[in-house]
């Protein structure tokens, strides 16, 4: 009888002690002592990216094979939420319902209450992806405007994804000005009201002179007697459409 109690308690000691050797085994490597280290780390994180959009399809669409130039615009704080009859409020989500043959394939998503573009960067990258792959549209002429927050929007996207835009068009928004070297090969328009007391015209300068400053070509077109609402004489604009319209993405040598 003792001697099975032995062995048993042996055979609970093994037990344990390979539970603990396989604990172990599953937990980072422990460090012996106090001391200054280099470690890594890996882990695959997966993400679900949603979002609503408009999608506006010219004139002639489908009827001829062509690839159309593909407009990517970004909404202002004012029309997010659920409702996407919000987004047709301002810019080319508006000219669209009376412009049938508007020349562009136009994306307008709508991000959610309480949420800013500059988040977003990950949503409307892959939301392009999408667009560019199920559309016939030429990722060579594939543009970005966006107002206010869309601005904003509009600096952050270009400046993370430079090579995925012929030319892009913020409207009174504002970036980092220690990433405009990365839009050096992106021709930028910006617009800005004078008398913005919103977002200050600075904002603008700001990064357009830091695009220059890095060899880039940008421009900056200033409303004297303008405020906040420094979109609707641009997108009324027609200059602005054929601007973009003549750049192409640069191919990369």
């Amino acid at each position: 009888m003792k001697s099975g109690y032995v062995v048993l308690c042996a055979m609970i000691c093994v037990l344990i002690s390979g539970c603990t050797e396989k604990e172990s085994a599953m937990k980072p490597d422990l460090l012996p002592s106090a001391g200054h280290y280099a470690r890594g780390f890996e882990k695959t994180v997966v993400l679900n990216l949603s979002c609503k959009y408009l999608l506006f399809l010219p004139e002639g669409y489908g009827k001829e094979e062509q690839k159309w130039p593909l407009m990517l615009f970004l909404h202002g704080a004012g029309e997010r939420g659920e409702n996407l009859e919000l987004v047709k409020k301002h810019g080319p989500a508006k000219i669209v319902g009376r412009r049938k043959d508007f020349p562009f394939v136009v994306v307008s998503p709508q991000c959610p209450a309480e949420q800013w573009w500059t988040e977003k960067i990950d949503v409307l990258i892959n939301l392009l992806d999408e667009i560019q792959s199920s559309y016939d549209v030429d990722a060579e002429r594939t543009y970005l405007t966006g107002l206010s927050m869309g601005g904003y929007g509009t600096w952050a996207l270009a400046s993370a994804y430079p090579e995925r835009f012929a030319a892009i068009a913020p409207i009174c928004g504002g970036g980092k000005p220690f990433l405009a070297r990365r839009l050096r090969d992106v021709p930028t328009w910006a617009f800005h009201g004078a008398k913005d007391n919103l977002v200050p015209v600075q904002e603008s300068e700001q990064m357009v002179e830091a695009v220059k400053r890095s060899g880039g070509d940008a421009r900056l077109t200033v409303y004297p007697d303008a405020g906040h609402d420094s979109w609707t004489a641009t997108y009324n604009n027609e200059q602005l459409y054929d601007w973009l319209l003549s750049h192409r993405k640069k191919q990369k040598k």
